[in-house]
């Protein structure tokens, strides 16, 4: 049985039929790395700090880990792959509802040859767009391209899922860059221009220590 590295808010945005209950919580208690004081989250492994947006939840581990082991199943019973995670820190992860979320984790990555880093997101990508077709998702998947935050280089690519008929129930959009040892990334899922807009401008404003 193949074996990757996944990234766990994949699993987790893969799903689709997300329920979140509304509560207040410790964000501290969220986070696998890093720590949130004034609405500003700083990883000291990544050397990243994010403002949070007014008026969105945080994320709880509770329901990170309760999709991430249902996207695990899904990955191995209809592709075969086992998914490896062991090592996946989560970061800060917010969200304004059940569509609109933004996630993200590190997870130590050490290459074992030259180009081993960008093999493996390329193979994340495959397994992706394959588990959403053999689940029956009609879905279009992006070319991966280059974008710049705060002067460093990241690699993003994306998934729009709709329905049979062509209209766009979700998108999917995922950045992901190699920082100090640590395969980075971030995943915002959003079905609206408007709140798609609040989590870009939170990663672009973002900073990172150089």
């Amino acid at each position: 049985m193949k074996k990757i590295q996944f990234k766990k808010q994949l699993f987790f945005l893969s799903i689709c039929l997300l329920v979140f209950a509304c509560k207040e919580v410790d964000p501290n208690k969220q986070i696998d790395e890093g720590y949130v004081s004034d609405q500003v989250y700083t990883s000291k492994e990544i050397g990243w700090q994010i403002l949070i947006p007014n008026g969105w939840d945080i994320v709880t581990k509770e329901q990170s880990d309760q999709y991430s082991e249902r996207g695990k199943e899904i990955f191995k019973e209809g592709l075969g792959v086992e998914i490896d995670d062991s090592q996946l820190k989560d970061l800060i992860s917010f969200k304004k509802n059940q569509f609109n979320i933004f996630i993200s984790s590190s997870e130590p990555f050490k290459e074992d040859f030259e180009g081993e880093w960008e093999q493996n997101n390329a193979d994340l990508k495959y397994y992706l767009y394959e588990m959403f077709k053999n689940n029956g998702v009609n879905v279009d998947s992006t070319a991966t391209t280059t974008v710049r935050i705060d002067g460093l280089d990241f690699k993003r690519y994306g998934f729009t899922i709709k329905k049979t008929s062509g209209e766009v129930i979700l998108n999917q959009l995922m950045y992901i860059k190699l920082i100090n040892g640590h395969s980075f990334s971030v995943n915002i899922n959003y079905n609206n221009e408007r709140d798609k807009k609040v989590m870009l401008k939170a990663l672009f404003d973002s900073q990172f220590r150089k």
